[in-house]
């Protein structure tokens, strides 16, 4: 009998092996999973061990012979002559000579053995010494139970580790900041940057070899805000601007803001201003503003698609600066934004500046923001402070899309409640306890 071990990735493979080197009258004695490479025997690339083996006087294809079928092969080995010894051991020359320790001896004379052949078939065999036993091709033996124990346990060490590191980092992180981290989160500062903010402030601790106090702590978490938020650009309109837009989404107060804004370009720096609107989806926003143009005295006209620009600055040329109130739309529909953008393209130096309630959520802030954003934005302003005890939007929306500061009112009154954005009042307001 000649017996071959093959170590495949799956039985179609070994069974072509199989016929290429034993022919199709082989049989397959064994079959189990083994796993190759790996480290200490783990890890390993599941592999899957053959066992076959055929009748060296069997004449098969692969030596050139006439081939036998397996049935009647099957039939002389069945053909036992009456006067040979019924206990004759058998020879053959084996190319695995450490073969038996792999199979599974049987007390049964008799044994269903898989053969090789163009379809899989069994046949009843007969064997002196011993049989073994048949396993399934398709079915690869279980993992070694070992192997899967160890993995599991690796398994529950690693996530030990990880919650023991989460647990540690929580810990080190000293009691100040720990305050400041909380307060920020409370006031709905992006969690990502405040993790930032708190990592380099410990970083930097570590590398000086410098204890975290409340002060220290207190004064590098103001730095990192106000570095956010300052910038060297002008808060106030600038004296060269010739038309001031404002955008914005509905009722977050864009034509009281133009009021007020009007008033202190007028009672304070003595310019010539007028006014433009193309809100004439809402009857009382053109009387609301043509109320504040008759209190301080200044000339309005009204637009109603882009062509109506150019009669409204040639009748407002005289005038220094033109603020120009939008419609509040529907910032997510794109046709509105599309039509806006529209009334925007003005001749000499301009401002947009975009109006946003600070009682918006950030979500809506980012959204609007990113919407407004497709065409120049040059500042933004936030109304209704005194609404609100949150002010992290403005951290946010500043960080994430680099705008510039302007204005922000804290109540109806005009020209009152507008001053310029005091970013050490609102670092304050971020860091101070709330006040029972």
């Amino acid at each position: 009998m000649r017996v071959k071990r093959y170590v495949v990735d799956s039985m179609p493979d070994a069974l072509q092996k199989i016929r290429t080197d034993l022919g199709k009258d082989a049989v397959i004695l064994n079959t189990k999973e083994v796993r190759t490479g790996g480290f200490l025997g783990m890890f390993g690339k599941k592999k899957i061990e053959v066992i076959a083996a055929i009748d060296a006087n069997s004449n098969t294809g692969s030596m050139g012979a006439p081939k036998t079928s397996p049935q009647s092969q099957v039939q002389r080995n069945l053909q036992v002559p009456a006067s040979n010894p019924p206990a004759r051991e058998m020879e053959y020359r084996s190319d695995f000579p450490e073969v038996p320790d792999l199979f599974v001896a049987t007390a049964s004379p008799k044994k269903e053995l898989v053969t090789v052949a163009s379809t899989v078939e069994t046949v009843n065999a007969y064997s002196p010494q011993q049989v073994y036993s048949q396993q399934p091709i398709n079915v690869p033996a279980k993992a070694n139970p070992k192997e899967e124990f160890l993995l599991e346990e690796l398994k529950q060490m690693k996530e030990m580790m990880r919650k023991l590191t989460i647990s540690s980092d929580i810990t080190e992180l000293p009691e100040p900041l720990q305050k400041l981290e909380q307060r920020l989160l409370e006031q709905e500062v992006d969690p990502v940057l405040v993790q930032q903010m708190i990592d380099d402030i410990v970083r930097n601790a570590k590398e000086k070899d410098e204890p975290v106090t409340d002060q220290s702590a207190l004064l590098s978490v103001r730095s990192k805000l106000s570095s956010i938020l300052r910038s060297e650009e002008s808060k106030q309109i600038l004296p060269n601007t010739r038309v001031v837009h404002f955008v914005g989404p509905t009722g977050v107060g864009k034509t009281t803001t133009i009021a007020k804004l009007a008033a202190e370009q007028v009672l304070k720096y003595k310019r010539k201003v007028g006014f433009i609107t193309s809100d004439t989806y809402r009857i009382a926003a053109i009387e609301q503003l043509k109320t504040y143009a008759t209190i301080l005295n200044v000339p309005l006209e009204v637009v109603f698609s882009p062509q109506d620009l150019s009669k409204a600055f040639h009748n407002l040329e005289a005038c220094d600066v033109i603020f120009m109130d939008t419609a509040g739309r529907n910032f997510r529909n794109e046709m509105y934004v599309s039509e806006l953008n529209a009334l925007l393209k003005t001749q000499g130096n301009s401002e947009t500046i975009l109006v946003l309630s600070l009682t918006t959520k950030y979500r809506d802030m980012r959204a609007i923001t990113n919407n407004f954003n497709k065409f120049k934005l040059d500042k933004v302003l936030f109304t209704k402070m005194d609404e609100t005890d949150s002010y992290g939007a403005i951290v946010n929306l500043v960080h994430e899309f680099s705008l510039q500061l302007s204005y922000v009112t804290n109540g109806q009154s005009v020209p009152d409640d507008i001053s310029e954005m005091d970013e050490s009042q609102i670092i304050d307001l971020l860091l101070e306890e709330p006040q029972s």
